[in-house]
């Protein structure tokens, strides 16, 4: 990473790359392959820059026979990677012609999610280290790794409907892919979770102790990994003898005991039954009166986009997922409901969106019919190339 002199001007300083290393093993020949997203003050959000070295450098680790596994990490503690950078596509939204807009979001999410899709469909091992925030598009890149790794201070979420997007990055694939309707309610709610309701929810694998980053590298440095049989097995088993060996204090479950409950919430067909029944379950806890608030104040519109991802489209591949989520992505660009969003929460920071229709019983069911409608001929989309190798 380029280091920039104490001297400089600090706007000069913010940095998004994307550092690699290779670790040659004592055979000298094996690898352990590190990236560490480096944007540290933006909790390691994913700009566009970001999104392509990171594609290219791990489609370059696939094909080297002498790297046997990849760690994905973040700079610093405070967060794996707390999403995408969506300010600079609402700079964009707001001063750019909408056709200049939209190019724009097409390369961004295109980008994103051709590396959350690589990730997904890797056949070599990737431990994503979830430590600190990982949400949105941190959620997209660690949800594919082969071991997902949370600490005890990880906060994950997808909070989209706090900026009038939707569950993206893979999320049509991957939370319908949780026990019944547990996804539609991180989705609809974008609660945030520690890392012992990400494991109780099968979001996460592994849960570690910050320290055992340093301890996993110099074991798998010290390995004979000819020795090894099954890469995938043999990290596993090294992940929890870590856990076991470091006694780690877990925080408390918020979601286990109430899953039940979420359940019967949420298992209605409709949205304006779903949303009701979650904001009556019992909320003597913190933790759910901040899901029904965030439900409350959240965009009606993503509302809708979320309840039809989760209700109609369980049965999606990974990759037409993805391009789902391109149609949805380019088509909220448009809509401008995404721009008032990112305006309100982390531009103005009002914290007061002016969203289109005051609630969910508002919005015309051909608004989101709308959303769903491709913008290409289905040879023609972006993303026609993802799952055709």
């Amino acid at each position: 990473m380029s280091t920039t002199s104490s001297t400089s001007n600090s706007s000069l300083a913010t940095q998004d790359t994307v550092r690699f290393q290779e670790i040659v093993c004592s055979d000298q020949q094996s690898k352990i392959a590190v990236a560490t997203l480096c944007n540290p003050k933006a909790l390691n959000a994913l700009t566009q820059n970001m999104l392509v070295l990171l594609n290219d450098q791990l489609d370059k680790w696939h094909d080297d026979d002498a790297v046997l596994c990849v760690i994905l990490n973040g700079e610093g503690e405070k967060a794996f990677c707390a999403g995408g950078d969506v300010r600079t596509l609402h700079d964009k939204m707001k001063h750019a012609p909408i056709e200049d807009a939209k190019a724009y979001a097409e390369a961004f999410f295109g980008t994103e999610y051709q590396c959350d899709y690589l990730i997904h469909t890797y056949t070599k091992p990737i431990i994503a280290w979830g430590e600190g925030i990982v949400m949105g598009g941190g959620m997209g890149l660690f949800m594919g790794a082969s071991h997902k790794v949370v600490t005890p201070d990880s906060r994950l979420a997808m909070p989209e409907i706090h900026i009038g997007l939707f569950p993206d990055v893979g999320a049509t694939y991957f939370l319908n892919r949780l026990d019944d309707d547990i996804g539609l309610f991180l989705g609809l709610t974008g609660v945030m979770m520690n890392g012992t309701d990400a494991l109780d929810v099968r979001l996460a694998d592994h849960m570690n102790a910050p320290a055992d980053k340093q301890k996993l590298l110099h074991q798998l440095q010290q390995t004979d990994w000819n020795s090894i049989e099954d890469s995938y097995d043999y990290l596993t088993e090294v992940l929890s003898e870590l856990a076991d060996n470091a006694n780690i204090a877990k925080p408390a479950t918020h979601l286990l005991p109430l899953i039940p409950d979420i359940q019967r919430a949420c298992a209605s067909d409709t949205l304006e039954e779903v949303f009701d029944n979650i904001q009556a379950l019992p909320c003597n806890e913190k933790w759910m009166q901040a899901a029904q608030r965030n439900l409350m104040d959240g965009s009606p519109i993503t509302a809708h986009i979320c309840f039809r991802q989760l209700k109609q489209y369980h049965q999606l591949s990974l990759a037409d997922c993805f391009r789902l989520e391109l149609i949805l992505g380019l088509r909220s660009v448009e809509f401008g409901e995404f721009q008032e969003g990112v305006r309100a929460r982390l531009v103005d920071k009002d914290g007061l969106p002016n969203w289109t229709y005051a609630h969910i019983s508002q919005v015309p069911k051909s608004v989101i019919d709308n959303l769903f409608t491709s913008l290409w001929r289905e040879q023609e989309h972006p993303l026609a190339m993802l799952g055709h190798h």
